[in-house]
């Protein structure tokens, strides 16, 4: 069996490369912002969510079951969601919520498919987290977009009817490189050997149909399904998390496991090309459940703020705590903007969203982990107190740290922060380097360089003259938005800045800009920072009739993401990012290692990343198997 593969950092970017979808063949809000490109036409006006009856009946049905059967706090208390749940969603028709009608599923929108994570995730997040992980990267979605006629009518009615599927890609010394894979798909007749391990399988404990990401040699990274009971699958164990207690994750043996050839996804060689086009709708599942979360962080916040009495006035009216409150309701009016409208987008298949439904993912992901922090510091004390605890104290369960402690894995789901910055920073520079990127590229040869820089000098030549002026620049512009078009000027204006910042760090940096880190990571958040106030004043303008007060929260959310988005544009020049890293080469060097003195160090006869060995599993297999309702 082959073991991880031993990758240069160049192959590795190559690999990474090949998966993305080079071409644009929709126009992109997010795309066109980077280039400094304000195309508002793009997004405005707000479309409303269209009326859905069978949605909306489904909605309530969820909303009443999950209010009258789901104990949410037993969930995190045992660390599992029960098994009647697990039938009780079924009946629902939650497992088939993505699935088309055809199929036995609901074929609900991607906004209401989010509007019932929302609901879901509310409840508890674990159950959020088993919804999301079966519908928008289990095979469900896979087999949406590329599977074949045939394997549709094969799973997706198994799917929609209650059967759980998972993902699994990582392992346990691969995780963003999949240069490395090490799980091998060998062929033979009628199909493929299987041998690998994998980490980290989200619902991997209890799933019936699994995407597996495997080498075939020869051909490339391939995608899969594969029967969860398949003789030679083994789950090893059950991982367990700092937080999402209930969350069903494992670490998955495949051994000489046959896989029929009717069961490979999309093609050879398509597997990380299928898993990146998945993930574009897919991450907007993620959102989702941060937003449920930071409406929840709302209602506590207020109705606590409004109860709780200090030096004779309501601690809500104190201004350290009022500020915190401020930015709790408007950072989550600004992740509902975001959400629904790249859901809207998706929905009517008018825009590219890979930007977008990225933006929104590392968005929502931050920001709600901020929310959740500052709700613990307005509950003071009681938010770091567990929720039994409370309880059993005769007052009010609120489980704020649980709350924290669930939030804190979306910074690090379905593509960390750190990746989730260079991933969005590809595709923001995918322009410059698609007219110049053989000037900077060492491998291109002389003729290659001449050719580009008169295309180069063609395409700049047009483009830059477009970032001295616009519609931000007068006085009256985006007049229509009333007291939100300063804002939208704002955005014109940074717009154009930010692209004339990344012209500038190609031209001084050139080859050397993707180890600019900090640089690209700051340039993309601001451009999230930029999404995120067109999508708030937006909805504000167009909800002005049913929520004028909108226009409020809109305002305020504005005037906050302008003083971040400031402090990012003199961070880009102005920052520690070359002293930092020759202090971490230090640090790793063991230089400053009499800061450690004076301690209890941990135990360091552990390995940092398992290894495994090829063969039949040595472990009990620990897999969770739901008996029929």
């Amino acid at each position: 069996m082959t073991k991880p593969a031993d990758v240069s950092e160049k192959q590795a970017r190559q690999v990474a490369e090949a998966a993305r979808q080079s071409e644009w063949r929709k126009p992109s809000f997010g795309k066109e912002l980077f280039l400094g490109r304000f195309r508002l036409d793009l997004i405005d006006p707000w479309q409303a969510a269209e009326s859905s009856t069978d949605a909306d009946d489904f909605l309530a049905k969820l909303e009443a079951y999950l209010r009258a059967e789901v104990d949410g706090v037993r969930i995190e208390r045992e660390g599992r969601i029960p098994d009647e749940v697990f039938h009780g969603l079924a009946r629902l028709g939650a497992f088939g919520m993505k699935i088309d009608k055809e199929y036995g599923g609901l074929g609900l929108s991607n906004l209401h498919y989010c509007k019932a994570l929302t609901l879901i995730g509310s409840v508890n997040p674990a159950l959020g987290a088993l919804l999301s992980a079966h519908q928008s990267i289990g095979v469900p979605q896979p087999l949406k977009l590329f599977g074949t006629a045939e394997q549709k009518k094969a799973f997706l009615p198994r799917l929609a009817a209650g059967e759980v599927s998972a993902f699994l890609l990582t392992e346990p010394d691969v995780g963003s490189d999949p240069a490395r894979l090490g799980t091998v798909a060998e062929p033979v007749e009628g199909g493929y050997r299987l041998n690998g391990v994998k980490l980290w399988a989200t619902n991997g404990t209890l799933a019936t149909l699994l995407v597996v990401m495997a080498r075939v040699p020869d051909r490339g990274i391939t995608a899969f399904v594969v029967e969860g009971e398949a003789p030679g699958i083994t789950v090893e164990r059950r991982n367990e998390f700092l937080g999402l207690r209930g969350l069903e994750n494992s670490v998955t043996r495949f051994h000489d496991v046959f896989v029929p050839a009717e069961n490979l996804i999309g093609g050879l060689g398509k597997g990380l090309k299928i898993a990146l086009t998945t993930l574009n709708t897919g991450r907007l599942s993620l959102p989702a459940l941060c937003l449920g979360a930071a409406k929840w962080s709302v209602n506590i916040a207020r109705e606590w703020s409004a109860e709780r009495v200090q030096w004779g006035r309501q601690v809500g009216q104190h201004e350290a705590v009022a500020k915190k409150i401020a930015f709790i309701a408007a950072t989550t009016y600004a992740m509902e903007s975001m959400l629904d409208l790249c859901c809207t987008i998706a929905d009517d298949d008018r825009n590219d969203i890979r930007i977008e439904a990225a933006l929104v993912k590392l968005f929502a992901s931050e920001m709600s982990w901020l929310v959740a922090d500052e709700l613990i510091q307005v509950r003071g004390g009681r938010g770091y107190e567990t929720a039994e605890s409370q309880a059993a104290r005769g007052e009010r369960a609120v489980e704020a740290e649980q709350i924290l402690r669930d939030l804190r894995i979306n910074r690090i789901f379905e593509g960390s922060t750190e990746i989730m910055h260079l991933l969005i920073a590809r595709e923001a520079v995918d322009a410059h380097l698609s007219v110049a990127g053989d000037i900077i590229d060492p491998d291109a040869g002389a003729g290659q360089k001449v050719k580009t820089g008169a295309r180069a000098g063609a395409f700049y030549a047009r483009w830059l003259p477009t970032l001295a002026v616009g519609r931000g620049q007068l006085p009256k512009g985006y007049g229509e938005f009333g007291v939100l078009a300063a804002h939208l000027r704002y955005v014109e204006r940074a717009s154009r800045k930010l692209a004339r910042s990344v012209f500038y760090a190609m031209s001084r940096w050139q080859g050397k800009l993707e180890r600019k880190q900090g640089f690209l990571g700051r340039v993309v958040d601001i451009g999230a920072e930029l999404f995120a106030m067109s999508a708030v004043c937006v909805r504000a303008q167009g909800e002005r009739q049913t929520h004028p007060e909108g226009v409020e929260l809109a305002h305020v959310f504005c005037r906050q993401a302008r003083l971040r988005i400031e402090a990012l544009f003199t961070a880009l020049w102005d920052n520690t990012d070359a002293p930092d890293v020759e202090v971490a080469r230090r640090v790793l060097d063991g230089r400053y290692a009499f800061l450690e003195e004076g301690i209890i160090l941990p135990p360091g006869d552990g390995a940092w990343v398992s290894t495994w060995e090829p063969g039949p599993t040595t472990a009990e297999d620990v897999r969770r198997r739901i008996p029929p309702a």
